[in-house]
């Protein structure tokens, strides 16, 4: 009986796992329907954990259920991205502001080791190294906050913002920019300046927003399957 009870649970979150990864590697694209009937056949289980994975999807954001339609990947409008953007700006910036008061000399050692990435791949123009560089040094950051429930909501956002594929990197000028930010983020953390480093992290986030708008303003069209991107935040 107690087995039972552990594996069932455990079978719908490895679902849930596996659609969660196919919807941000965007195999599974805003908008689309999700067949049930087939993913249960090809991951060969019921009907049953498969409905709980897409509410455990649904409660993140990543999935919306219709009645009488069925289930749909969430597409983020222009609004949403408005309305998500400040809540980050805000929540990123608490942790900048955290992780200043916080931080050791050796894990600010560690910090200023992943910049430095950064610093190369904006050199090398190479757009979707930055951005794994760039998402790396905002998760030391939270964890260097110490502060796990401003972690636990960035992460729920961040899964949120993973929708879309639209790239402020791909906006000219913009690589150069978001390394000036990021340069001027790691100054005042190394200077302890908690206060000022709240404030850069919130105009990092706000700019990166400022960019993605100027994108969906020109009509640049969305990148196609077969090309990666990167979503800067």
């Amino acid at each position: 009986m107690n087995s039972l009870n552990i594996s069932q649970p455990a079978l719908y979150q490895e679902v849930a796992e596996r659609l969660r990864l196919r919807i941000f590697a965007h195999e599974l694209p805003p908008g689309a329907w999700i067949d049930e009937q087939a993913l249960a056949e090809q991951y060969g289980i019921s009907r049953t954990p498969l409905r709980e994975a897409l509410k455990v999807l649904a409660a993140e954001g990543l999935v919306t259920l219709k009645p009488r339609r069925g289930c749909y990947v969430t597409e983020l409008s222009e609004r949403d991205l408005d309305d998500i953007f400040p809540l980050m700006a805000l929540l990123e910036g608490r942790c900048a502001f955290e992780a200043t008061q916080k931080a050791s000399p050796a894990e600010l050692a560690r910090l200023t080791a992943l910049h430095e990435p950064l610093e190369r791949h904006a050199a090398g123009g190479d757009a979707n190294a930055f951005f794994e560089a760039n998402q790396a040094f905002h998760r030391a950051l939270q964890e260097l906050s110490g502060n796990r429930w401003l972690k636990q909501v960035i992460g729920d956002l961040r899964k949120v913002l993973n929708l879309t594929r639209r790239d402020s990197l791909r906006l000219e000028g913009r690589l150069k920019q978001s390394l000036e930010e990021h340069r001027g983020l790691l100054a005042a953390i190394r200077a302890r300046d908690a206060a000022g480093a709240e404030a850069r992290m919130q105009a990092h986030l706000l700019s990166g927003r400022a960019a993605l708008a100027k994108i969906h303003a020109a009509q640049i069209p969305s990148s196609s399957p077969s090309r990666n991107t990167a979503e800067e935040s």
